[in-house]
């Protein structure tokens, strides 16, 4: 009878802490999501300073064939699309997921022209620097593919 109820107050307790974790993974989910909508916002409102402050020091953005490299060279590179009146695109997260350490996490979703139509697909990772504080470390964009599906 001992051994039947010590191994179901083991089973409970590894039910509470999957329970946990998985309310934790929630959380983080929630905040990426939460960041990379409102790094998105930064192009809408026309605010490039607010952009600069979702990337790492050391984040890489590939820029078509380019690659940039830091803070610096990413934040000069898309001044020009923070100059114009209008935003010339904008993007959505639709799909984020973190790594179970709650360390680093990947964002994706599609990007438009200012009338809607799909141009391309991006993909973030984003790295927690401090508790809830996720920044950029590496972006890439794919244009859009008309592809026929199987």
């Amino acid at each position: 009878m001992h051994r039947y109820l010590f191994a179901l107050l083991i089973a409970a307790s590894l039910l509470v802490k999957h329970a946990q974790a998985a309310d934790e993974r929630t959380d983080l989910i929630t905040q990426v999501m939460q960041a990379e909508t409102a790094f998105a916002k930064t192009m809408e409102a026309r605010d490039h300073k607010a952009f600069t402050e979702f990337l790492a020091e050391e984040t890489i953005f590939f820029s078509g064939k380019k690659v940039l490299h830091g803070k610096q060279e990413v934040a000069a590179a898309w001044k020009r699309f923070y100059d114009t009146p209008a935003a010339p695109f904008s993007w959505t997260p639709e799909t984020v997921e973190v790594l179970n350490s709650g360390k680093l996490a990947l964002s994706s979703g599609p990007v438009r022209d200012p009338q809607g139509k799909l141009l391309a697909t991006f993909t973030s990772i984003w790295r927690q620097e401090s508790p809830g504080v996720w920044r950029i470390i590496f972006d890439k964009g794919n244009d859009a593919c008309e592809c026929a599906k199987p």
